[in-house]
């Protein structure tokens, strides 16, 4: 194609990041190298979210820096993907407002992108052939603006956009930001239709893949490094996978049991997980699977059982307290995140303080927090008693504030310890490393570069509210 060179953008969730590993596999594979800057790059793949607006801002934000690249170097290829172009009203504004998008393709068909790219190079040529055919009765300025109307014309735009698909493409190449863990996607989709949530829009229904698939991948990952995966579903907990060896149905805690008897993996996590769908026997395998990591993201998303029932999350506030005490009680030291939505429509000053209290009690070792931001298309987003900014930043403050608290003193309670570390890369401080203990800990500490990918005992030494610091034993 004569370009050689990529630059992905990605927005959004771990989901997002794999599916960028994929293009850049898919890229790779046809000789193309990745480089750090987009102003550096023949090709730019934007990955897009719909889940925050604040997404949806930044990706208008990059294409609008992309035409002031696209003017210097009309050559350019401009790819966007991911979940904001399953949205028909997203796509629509692309096509009107910004004609130098070359390619457009949503979560489904990532598989095909490679031959989008051969499909627009035609069309491109095409394009250029008739107008060189007209050269010898047009002036060189006349020329160059005709090219470089092709390059930005919607008549060369390669467009592919697929509702929902049943079968899951097997086999597609991934460039793996780390060597030493990686992403496994085993299922994907989403049936819960949360009130607020557009995935099941972006994403399609739930599709699970077969289990001899997944251990067969990370099987392939094991041998090639890998020590610790992170297996990625929109809710990991329903996964539901046929053998094909002998038509058997695998929920999620046979896959974790069987993950866990492969040799050389050392870690097993998991995201995301549903409340409603956490069941005894997988809070079991918290204590008896040695390589699954005493750590669970545990989304809540609101403390007020009224609430929950608008966000239609099918749980109750003593539901979520009752699974927080099984899984201390299976495994005390076991850490656990959240999700928490403040300013859901509806949602009272006692609803807001309930999620407070939640949070006192469950004392989470982190969180992320967000305002509520309508998505067009959900339920929500068509409520009553929609929230006022200023309530919503008022009340986020408040809960950012128990949450860092909790999360200050979880951390303390570490000093004096020795946990051992999975070194990630360097860290921000000239010769310092980071990595992850097992309960997804980050820890900052002085080695040598050498050390990534190895596990390390550590004796943590200090600690802040999001990080802890240690020295290399």
């Amino acid at each position: 194609m004569g370009s050689r060179t990529y630059n992905i953008i990605t927005f959004g969730c771990q989901m997002n990041e794999h599916d960028s590993e994929t293009i850049s596999g898919m890229l790779q594979q046809r000789g193309y190298t990745e480089v750090v800057r987009k102003e550096d790059a023949d090709i730019t793949v934007i990955n897009t979210c719909s889940i925050r607006e604040n997404a949806d801002k930044r990706f208008f934000g990059t294409l609008g820096q992309l035409k002031k690249i696209k003017a210097v170097n009309p050559e350019q290829i401009t790819c966007v993907c991911g979940c904001m172009m399953q949205q028909e009203h997203v796509v629509k504004e692309v096509r009107q407002s910004y004609p130098w998008v070359d390619v457009i393709f949503g979560t489904h068909n990532i598989h095909e992108f490679p031959d989008m790219l051969d499909e627009l190079v035609s069309a491109r040529e095409k394009d250029e052939n008739r107008i060189t055919r007209r050269e010898g009765g047009m002036t060189a300025s006349e020329y160059a603006i005709a090219k470089h109307d092709i390059r930005s014309s919607k008549k060369t735009r390669v467009e592919k956009i697929y509702e929902d698909k049943k079968e899951i493409v097997e086999g597609l190449p991934a460039k793996r930001k780390f060597r030493h863990k990686s992403f496994v996607n085993i299922m994907y989709g989403c049936n819960n239709f949360c009130t607020y949530c557009i995935v099941p829009y972006t994403r399609g229904r739930e599709k699970s893949r077969h289990p001899e698939d997944i251990l067969a991948e990370v099987r392939n990952l094991v041998n090639d490094g890998v020590r610790e995966i992170m297996l990625l579903g929109q809710n990991v907990n329903s996964y539901s996978g046929i053998s094909t060896l002998n038509g058997e149905k695998w929920d999620f805690t046979d896959l974790i049991y069987a993950l866990d008897e492969l040799e050389g993996l050392d870690r097993i996590r998991f995201m995301t997980s549903h409340p409603k769908d956490l069941s005894d026997r997988l809070i079991g395998a918290f204590a008896e699977c040695k390589s699954l990591c005493k750590y669970i993201h545990l989304p809540v998303q609101a403390g007020s059982t009224h609430v929950l029932r608008r966000m239609n999350r099918k749980y109750t506030r003593e539901d979520y307290l009752l699974l927080v005490r099984k899984l201390r009680k299976a495994v005390p030291e076991i850490t656990i995140s959240t999700d928490i939505i403040v300013g859901f429509p509806g949602e009272t000053e006692e609803d807001f303080r309930e999620t407070l209290s939640l949070a006192e009690e469950v004392r989470y070792d982190s969180a992320f927090t967000f305002l509520y931001s309508p998505r067009k298309g959900t339920p929500a987003a068509e409520y009553d008693n929609q929230i006022p900014e200023n309530v919503k930043h008022e009340r986020f403050g408040r809960l950012v504030e128990v949450m860092n608290r909790c999360s200050c003193e979880k951390n303390a309670a570490y000093v004096g310890r020795v946990v051992e570390v999975l070194v990630e890369g360097e860290g921000k401080r000239p010769g310092s490393l980071n990595g992850r203990t097992d309960g997804f800990k980050l820890v900052d500490f002085e080695g040598p570069s050498e050390l990534t990918g190895e596990m390390v005992k550590v004796e943590i030494t200090d600690s802040n509210t999001f990080s802890l610091k240690g020295r290399l034993i």
